[in-house]
């Protein structure tokens, strides 16, 4: 009987010859695997593990911040059926929908004026950017003593010389979400304009020409070239505007600490409460837990919307 040998040796020599192209590109791709693998376990320690192991100790009774017994939902029924949570849920919800009338719109404002001036640009951007350079910490506590309740306070100050009535300020439950969504806008808004006006500046200007030869005024170029040529950064941005206001923790901690009466609390506030002073580390990280949710339920939505709205 005859022995076919050469369907195995050829068979083996393109094995061979596959384990040495994978291995020649291994080799050739050293150089990028050492850039990257720093970069990698640094991701892995630093960001997935920490919330790994977050999302799993919420489920768990906590002494401090050690694992004392498996509770299942309790701590998010816990957490859930605080009347603070859910006033801390009604305020996060303020705190978006005033970060977008004002720290969402202006940006973009600002951007089209500062795009379209002729003389000072620079110290424009300059002007506007200025502020994020300033610490959050330090700029919360620069509104506070502007917003002061007191007769010392700066805002007080000049009404009692306009010979108007001093007012509470922060210390108002309708207007605190509003003075610290304020602080907050004047702090962050200078690094958002100028991204709007790196996208700016990559609109090509004949469009504008066309336009004025048509008879366009300047709403309808913005109406119809500017908004719509920007519109890709913009629903960036929206996304992480929304997503940085639910994260927003040291303006109320250090303006009002969530008061008054729990006006200004914020998720963020609420989970650092429960772990730093109440040292009840898986309701804590239950908070956590539910805040990532909500955001990636509206994230889903909002992508959905934007997919129906690009597709008519």
């Amino acid at each position: 009987m005859k022995i076919e040998v050469k369907p195995y040796v050829e068979q083996k020599s393109s094995i061979l010859r596959q384990i040495k192209t994978f291995f020649n590109r291994f080799l050739r791709d050293i150089p990028a695997w050492l850039l990257i693998v720093p970069s990698l376990l640094f991701f892995i320690l630093f960001s997935w593990q920490p919330l790994i192991s977050g999302f799993t100790l919420s489920f768990f009774e906590t002494k401090g911040y050690e694992a004392i017994k498996f509770v299942g939902f309790q701590n998010y029924i816990d957490v859930m059926s605080n009347s603070v949570f859910q006033q801390t849920l009604i305020n996060t919800f303020l705190y978006v929908f005033w970060s977008l009338v004002f720290g969402f719109l202006v940006p973009i404002v600002v951007a089209i004026i500062i795009n379209e001036m002729l003389h000072l640009q620079s110290f424009f951007k300059f002007a506007v950017y200025f502020p994020n350079m300033v610490p959050g910490v330090a700029a919360a506590l620069l509104w506070t003593f502007v917003f002061y309740p007191g007769e010392n306070g700066l805002l007080n100050t000049i009404f009692q010389n306009l010979g108007l009535a001093p007012s509470q300020w922060l210390q108002n439950p309708h207007l605190t979400v509003i003075l610290i969504v304020i602080t907050m806008t004047w702090r962050g808004f200078g690094a958002t304009v100028i991204l709007y006006l790196a996208s700016l500046q990559g609109v090509n200007r004949d469009l504008y020409e066309a336009a004025s030869l048509d008879g366009a005024g300047m709403l309808a170029k913005i109406r119809h070239i500017t908004i719509p040529q920007i519109f890709p950064i913009i629903s960036i941005m929206f996304i992480l505007q929304v997503i940085g206001i639910f994260q927003v923790l040291y303006e109320p901690l250090t303006m009002t600490g969530g008061g008054p009466n729990n006006a200004s609390m914020s998720l963020m506030l609420q989970s650092y409460f429960y772990a730093f002073e109440y040292f009840e580390a898986g309701r804590s990280l239950a908070v956590g837990v539910i805040t990532f949710l909500i955001l990636a339920i509206l994230t889903v939505f909002y992508f959905k919307i934007d997919k129906k709205f690009n597709d008519a």
